[in-house]
């Protein structure tokens, strides 16, 4: 079990299940969204994420065509992405988690639109786009 809380502590959530791998996003929507380097997420089931409270200070941002950015409305943390294309699963920012991950990053993705002040040091898995995965563990 998971918890986890945006910054002010007004949405609180729960996912009982497994992490997917966790990625380092390095798009340029991500930078802006998250005003750093990368974002780092890992995906989701759904129907095993739930909110504890304030989840009527979630905000939904649709970032491009089918693709939601869930923040939260008070304070403006980031806490999960969604895409139209993959309904079972979000792509919940791991900053948010109350608890240790167990388990570090696996992979760099959209490394070529990456800035241009920051530079990837580890010998991670680099890919200029990235995967679609249903399959959380």
């Amino acid at each position: 079990m998971y918890t986890g809380q945006c910054l002010c502590g007004d949405i609180t959530y729960e996912y009982d299940g497994p992490l997917g791998p966790v990625a380092l996003c390095h798009c340029s929507q991500c930078r802006r969204a998250h005003g750093s380097a990368f974002s780092a997420s890992a995906p989701v089931q759904k129907i095993r994420f739930r909110f504890l409270s304030g989840e009527e200070q979630v905000n939904e941002f649709e970032s491009r065509p089918g693709k939601y950015r869930a923040f939260c409305r008070r304070c403006g943390s980031q806490l999960y992405s969604r895409v139209d294309a993959i309904p079972g699963i979000l792509r919940l920012r791991v900053g948010s988690l109350n608890e240790p991950l167990g388990k570090g990053p696996a992979q760099h993705v959209y490394v070529g639109s990456k800035s241009d002040w920051f530079t990837i040091t580890d010998d991670l898995p680099q890919f200029e786009k990235t995967e679609r995965t249903n399959d959380p563990h």
